[in-house]
């Protein structure tokens, strides 16, 4: 029984840090614009516009004025090399 326990610790332990490689980021204050496909958040002096889609999980009524914790991740839609560096001598 012991090592069952040990087993299914130790299997749920490393599927953690397999899930674990996206970083996830927030973003805290009012509500400036909602669309369908994005929010813009007021963060100190900066505006912040987020994307979304309709997987978007919003709990709550969203409208604007209303104080909101975005939570999002960063990921790269394309990359465009623009040439080798230069080395250097």
């Amino acid at each position: 029984m012991k090592r069952l326990v040990l087993l299914l610790f130790a299997v749920f332990l490393f599927s953690s840090f397999a899930f674990a490689g996206t970083s996830t980021y927030q973003v805290t204050g009012p509500v400036l614009e909602v669309k369908s496909d994005s929010i813009v958040v007021q963060k100190g002096k900066e505006k912040w516009e987020i994307a979304r889609d309709k997987d978007t999980k919003v709990t709550g009524g969203l409208k604007v004025g209303d104080k909101v914790t975005v939570h999002y991740t960063m990921k790269a839609a394309s990359i465009e090399v623009k040439g080798e560096a230069k080395k250097k001598k």
